[in-house]
């Protein structure tokens, strides 16, 4: 524990320069753990081309990806102490630090994609992007992360009891084990970092994500079952220290705010082309993939919600997010 802090502060002091104001001129460090060619990434860049359109270069940010700064909960915790401007999280992530973030990643919560972008749009999400201000952490938008779906290495998942006595990788996540648990699997924690091997070796039968991270980890290669059942849709959130935000003029934080929320529209168009591409291919490598009957899926996970009925804050914005839909 005491060396992790020593790296963490070693690191605070090495980026100290990396948010700061020279000669009139606000350059704002942004770290995250994607490559390059990633639609986030890609976001990203284009604003901060759109920041330093706006602020006529009186802004510029400056992207480190693939982990050049360390480990995603390393960059979080250098936002917290202000060392480092902005990083890229999971919704999922996010529970950890503001249990408003939990609604997101429930299953079956939207019913479609314009049901997902208006409430990560609109004042639900809003609310919880600034949700985590009290640790230090201050969320600018959403990026679509796109939905999770399950594969498996043993047969296809058709219906909620072809989970049966399968071992399901999930995130660390309560809510992730809940719903695999609801739907008869087995879940199982494991990092993102051994789970190749672990379904090479049958330590797990499947897993769950999203098109363009299956293909882009090559699990097609030894999970040739791909169900589309779509349970969850899980945003990624791009954050920043609310040290450095406090520090900028509200000139500052507008233009910044508005280079985030255009940067958005961009990555959700670079979004579909990644999934398109991602399902192209791995049909090209022998996946089968398979659109089930989501309605057998989200019968299963209804009591789900109601285990949040004692929680007024959660519950309240489940039933936003369901009267949402129905607009």
């Amino acid at each position: 524990m005491k060396l992790r802090y020593i790296i963490i502060l070693t690191l605070g002091i090495a980026l100290a320069q990396y948010s700061c104001t020279d000669n009139k001129v606000t350059y704002l460090k942004l770290a995250h753990g994607l490559p390059v060619d990633h639609p986030v990434h890609k976001a990203m860049e284009m604003m901060a081309k759109r920041l330093d359109e706006l602020s006529e270069s009186k802004m510029k940010i400056k992207i480190y990806p693939s982990g050049q700064l360390g480990s995603e909960q390393q960059n979080v915790e250098l936002l917290q102490i202000g060392s480092l401007a902005m990083t890229k999280v999971s919704a999922a992530v996010s529970e950890g630090f503001a249990e408003e973030y939990k609604v997101l990643g429930l299953p079956y919560i939207f019913t479609s994609k314009k049901h997902y972008y208006n409430v990560c749009d609109g004042d639900i999400g809003k609310e919880i992007l600034l949700s985590t201000q009290k640790k230090w952490l201050r969320g600018l938008c959403f990026y679509d992360a796109g939905s999770r779906s399950f594969y498996s290495t043993k047969k296809m998942i058709k219906t909620p009891d072809d989970l049966k006595g399968m071992k399901i990788r999930v995130m660390k996540s309560k809510t992730a084990m809940e719903m695999v648990n609801a739907l008869g699997g087995s879940p199982t924690p494991l990092s993102w970092g051994e789970l190749y091997t672990a379904l090479q070796s049958g330590v797990v039968d499947g897993a769950e994500n999203n098109p363009p991270t299956f293909y882009a980890s090559h699990h097609y290669e030894v999970c040739k079952n791909y169900s589309l059942d779509e349970h969850a849709s899980i945003p990624d959130v791009l954050i920043m220290s609310k040290v450095v935000w406090d520090k900028l003029t509200k000139q500052d934080q507008k233009w910044l705010q508005q280079a985030a929320d255009e940067s958005v529209i961009e990555e959700r168009r670079l979004w579909a082309a990644a999934e398109e591409n991602a399902l192209r291919e791995i049909k090209k490598a022998g996946v089968v993939v398979f659109r089930p009957d989501k309605n057998l899926f989200s019968e299963k996970v209804k009591n789900i919600y109601d285990s949040y009925k004692n929680n007024k804050k959660i519950y309240n914005y489940l039933t936003r997010i369901q009267e949402t839909g129905k607009q």
